[in-house]
């Protein structure tokens, strides 16, 4: 959590950069206006699932972000480039605690097989809605902020995760998921776009829930930030004494 703290911080201020201000784009968040990753919508349940957030979500995450690196924004770009070496580290600490349960006890393996039952689906939503249902992608392929497309993404980390899933010795959901020898693809089975939708307007399984913690610990840490505003106006009013009096 500490981690994905510290990539907010990292892409508010990327935003500032473009004129935005924090504490309006918070109050937007705190009100549901503003979207975050459906991902963060969905509930873990027991430790396999932080396998599972590490080899599936952060793995999407890193499929989507690494050519970000190369952007044409160059703070965001920049962000990126610390968030992916972050990303690389949990995705590669995910797939060691599900090879881990997954050659344990029988509890073990059906503990970690359940939790990649479902987070898979999910994790492919995380790419975000087809192409030709995709309202910003054609704009921000032509600023080169994104350079590849939802679903490019999404075919490229399917056809990464079926070889690792298999060193694992575990199933991925889908039943349609088969090698296409013609496309040189895994081809994959349809994704509930409906549940995607309602998760975006704020009825997934854990939107309210998240929200409302998130406006609590921003009411509760209000005393934090009012010390550091009275400590930087008390230190600049100091400074302009010192500068003052030389």
């Amino acid at each position: 959590m500490q981690d994905e703290a510290g990539h907010g911080l990292y892409l508010y201020s990327a935003a500032e950069t473009l004129g935005a201000d924090r504490a309006e784009l918070l109050d937007l968040l705190h009100q549901g206006r503003q979207r975050y990753s459906s991902i963060f919508n969905y509930p873990t349940l027991n430790w396999a699932d932080v396998g599972a957030i590490g080899w599936l979500v952060d793995g999407a995450a890193i499929t989507n972000q690494v050519p970000l690196c190369r952007c044409s924004y160059g703070p965001y770009a920049r962000a990126m480039v610390r968030i992916c070496k972050e990303e690389s580290f949990h995705q590669r600490q995910g797939f060691e605690i599900l090879h881990v349960l997954a050659h344990g006890t029988s509890a073990q393996r059906a503990m970690a097989q359940n939790a990649v039952d479902r987070w898979y689906w999910p994790s492919l939503m995380m790419f975000g809605p087809p192409d030709a249902e995709s309202a910003h992608s054609e704009q921000s392929m032509a600023y080169k902020i994104k350079r590849f497309s939802n679903d490019d993404l999404r075919q490229r980390f399917v056809d990464m995760i079926v070889p690792q899933a298999d060193a694992l010795g575990l199933t991925l959901p889908d039943p349609d998921l088969r090698w296409n020898a013609e496309r040189g693809h895994y081809d994959f089975g349809p994704i509930d776009w409906a549940e995607f939708k309602q998760v975006l307007k704020g009825n997934g399984p854990c939107n309210r829930q998240r929200l409302a913690h998130r406006r609590a610990a921003h009411a509760e840490g209000a005393w934090v930030r009012e010390a550091a505003r009275a400590h930087a106006a008390k230190r600049a009013a100091r400074e302009e004494r010192e500068g003052s009096a030389a």
